[in-house]
């Protein structure tokens, strides 16, 4: 199967490369251990010159299953209160964001996980 080329590919490109210019500012250590990155099967993540892209930096891409807006990480439950929480914070090592990661977990509110499953049903 032939991969799609679209005018947004492009857009998504530059999209990364500011990604990548972020990343090299405020974690330069990730850029050299290799980025691991999420997307959906849009036709802009699937493009010719999006794929060049990624080869080119070597980014490592997650499977997402086809036609899965129930797995599209924007709309999972837990990102935008764990963004909230991590805003404005900073962390001198990766240990120490895994420790406030594991604190915020064993101190969610026994429902948490109950109500953002159900609120799928509303979807």
């Amino acid at each position: 199967m032939s991969k799609r080329i679209t005018p947004f590919a492009s857009r998504y490109c530059s999209t990364l490369d500011r990604l990548k210019e972020a990343i090299r500012r405020k974690r330069p250590g990730l850029l050299r251990r290799g980025v691991v990155l999420q997307h959906d099967n849009a036709t802009p993540h699937s493009a010719n010159l999006t794929q060049q892209w990624l080869q080119r930096y070597g980014w490592e891409i997650l499977p997402h299953p086809a036609h899965s807006p129930d797995l599209a990480p924007s709309d999972f439950h837990l990102f935008g209160p764990l963004k909230r929480h991590l805003g404005g914070m900073a962390f001198e090592t990766e240990d120490d964001l895994i420790s406030e990661l594991r604190n915020w977990f064993d101190n969610l509110d026994v429902d948490f996980f109950r109500v953002g499953i159900n609120s799928l049903l509303s979807r």
